[in-house]
């Protein structure tokens, strides 16, 4: 089709049901309007709008056209509104949410990084550990989320691979010893967020396949951290996070138990937002900004050599 302005024009001219007025709407004079139409017509060999001097009214080709010039309208619009949000500054507020611990731990120096690149930007940071998130209750811009999948009816970009292990104190394994096997964890005592047990955390893949741990434990909280502390304090062994202990496995506070068998399943951190329109501008360089900080081998798994050949060696 080589009219693709005029299906743009007659689009206006039938919501408008005024060729003046879409003329205004347009920009454009109320001459060049009615040519744009009339050729549209020629074009098509068929008469679109039935012209009175007191009203105009749309023929049942043209109703037909219609429906797809008003979508060849919206594409462009949503066109013109894409290539404006690529080309300006990022300004104005951004409505975020983060897990809890991932935000306190490694989120405010992306934040201070972001606002002194973009002085014109404010960011309000919701961080909770709920599993559900509601982009449109909760008035969110984007949310970031842990997840093991795909997320269903949102855009969803990774940031970074979350890697997970079992681990323990050295004073702790001095005491009781090293598992060797996945069998042997039920000798030991584990350290159990229940929310993550029951969707798979003592769960191993290894050389063998797949195998559950026979988890015993005299300690079960809603909270890695204080889990992390518990294991510090050699209390028994537990599955974490590297983004919470990647620290402590550095200095030898913590030991990566088990290296060739990674712990619960493959997991990101994603950036989920709502699909349907282009990602503005202000979102866009966020998530840009988190995924240059982060990357497929985020700060906090680098230095940690157990990581390289054995547990999540994979996702990098």
């Amino acid at each position: 089709m080589e009219n693709l302005a005029g299906l743009v024009v007659f689009a206006r001219v039938v919501e408008a049901q005024s060729f003046s007025e879409a003329a205004r709407r347009l920009g454009m004079s109320p001459s060049m309007v009615s040519k744009q139409v009339a050729r549209l017509e020629r074009s098509l060999g068929t008469r679109l709008l039935n012209r009175t001097t007191r009203k105009l009214s749309v023929t049942e080709v043209g109703a037909t056209v219609y429906e797809h010039c008003a979508r060849i309208a919206r594409e462009a619009e949503e066109v013109d509104l894409a290539v404006a949000q690529l080309q300006s500054e990022p300004r104005g507020r951004l409505k975020l949410s983060a897990p809890a611990n991932f935000g306190m731990l490694h989120l405010s120096a992306v934040v201070a990084e972001f606002l002194q690149q973009y002085p014109d930007m404010s960011i309000d940071l919701m961080l909770n550990d709920r599993v559900a998130v509601d982009l449109v209750e909760d008035g969110l811009d984007a949310a970031l989320v842990i997840a093991t999948g795909p997320s269903e009816n949102v855009v969803a970009r990774p940031l970074a691979p979350i890697r997970w292990v079992l681990c323990g104190a050295p004073d702790y394994l001095r005491r009781h010893g090293t598992p060797a096997t996945v069998a042997e964890i039920a000798d030991h005592n584990c350290l159990v967020y229940p929310n993550l047990q029951h969707v798979g955390a003592w769960r191993f893949r290894g050389p063998e396949g797949e195998q559950n741990a026979d988890v015993h434990s005299n300690f079960r909280v809603n909270s890695s951290l204080a889990i992390r502390g518990a294991a510090l304090a050699g209390l028994g062994l537990a599955v974490l996070p590297t983004f919470l202990v990647g620290p402590d496995l550095k200095t030898g506070a913590l030991k990566i138990v088990l290296p060739d068998h990674q712990p619960f399943r493959e997991s990101a951190l994603q950036a989920i937002y709502l699909p349907g329109r282009p990602v503005p501008a202000k979102l866009r360089a966020f998530l840009d900004v988190c995924a240059a900080r982060f990357g497929p081998n985020p700060h906090w798994d680098e230095g940690i050599p157990e990581l390289r050949h054995g547990v999540g060696a994979h996702h990098g």
